[in-house]
């Protein structure tokens, strides 16, 4: 089978965004790191997730690998019913930037390039037309008309979140992974951003996966998946701000 095919699959899997099936990551070094110890999970079209635990649990780990920007030991990662293990640098590069978007810690946007084209890049690169009303209704939601015009440098902090928030989401990609991405806000935009996450899913059959901290985001998930050391130690779904806090207390036992 072509590598760029896609997989055929049990319609249990096949009906969902996103399938880790027995997943394994380590680090080597000195000492090794083993941050995903066999990890399955599905993840249906159309839904919002978040995932949380203690520091070290193999949070950060799993976005990266579920979206294809780390490669799995051992396991299979299933995106838009695309077997991306195999795949080329070359076709990994093109099927993220067409199925994926991704909001890092770290926002990682283009120091020389101001905002407009940040949130486009994507687009450009894949050689797509940017939709100007989509664009319009990004910035707007996220509060950053007037803002087009700035380089990143000129950003706080909250700003350039909301840079990264638009530029995953441009694309109207399959899934979106988001690794804190409310981190650097405050409240009111935070839950401006969860709307928005929320809304995309609903009208786009798009699926979100976030890694947060926060109960209280946590809560506004359909789902929450805890981890711990590596493996998936409890799901709670419909959750509450209660719940989740005293799952992770129990976590941190």
């Amino acid at each position: 089978m072509n590598q760029t095919d896609t997989v055929t699959l049990p319609r249990t899997v096949a009906e969902t965004a996103v399938q880790l099936v027995d997943v394994h990551k380590t680090y080597a070094g000195p000492t090794p790191v083993h941050a995903l110890r066999g990890v399955s999970l599905g993840f249906a079209r159309g839904s919002l997730t978040a995932v949380m635990g203690q520091s070290g649990s193999g949070k950060s780990t799993l976005l990266h690998v579920a979206a294809g920007l780390d490669v799995p030991n051992r396991g299979q990662v299933v995106v838009g019913g695309h077997a991306i293990a195999g795949l080329s640098p070359d076709q990994l590069t093109r099927f993220r930037r067409e199925q994926v978007g991704f909001v890092f810690q770290s926002y990682n946007l283009v120091g020389h390039l101001d905002v407009r084209t940040n949130i486009e890049l994507p687009l450009i690169l894949g050689g797509h037309e940017v939709d100007r009303t989509w664009l319009a209704h990004l910035t707007e939601t996220l509060g950053l008309t007037g803002f087009e015009n700035r380089l990143p440098g000129e950003l706080s902090g909250g700003q350039a979140q909301r840079v990264a928030i638009a530029r995953a989401l441009v694309t109207r990609p399959t899934v979106v992974f988001a690794d804190e991405p409310t981190g650097a806000l405050d409240s009111r935009t935070g839950a401006q951003v969860l709307a928005l996450f929320r809304d995309t899913a609903r009208r786009l059959g798009q699926t979100v996966i976030l890694v947060t901290h926060d109960s209280v985001v946590a809560a506004a998930a359909e789902r929450v998946v805890f981890l711990a050391d590596g493996v998936v130690a409890d799901e709670i779904a419909a959750p509450t701000v209660e719940q989740v806090t005293a799952c992770m207390l129990e976590l941190g036992r």
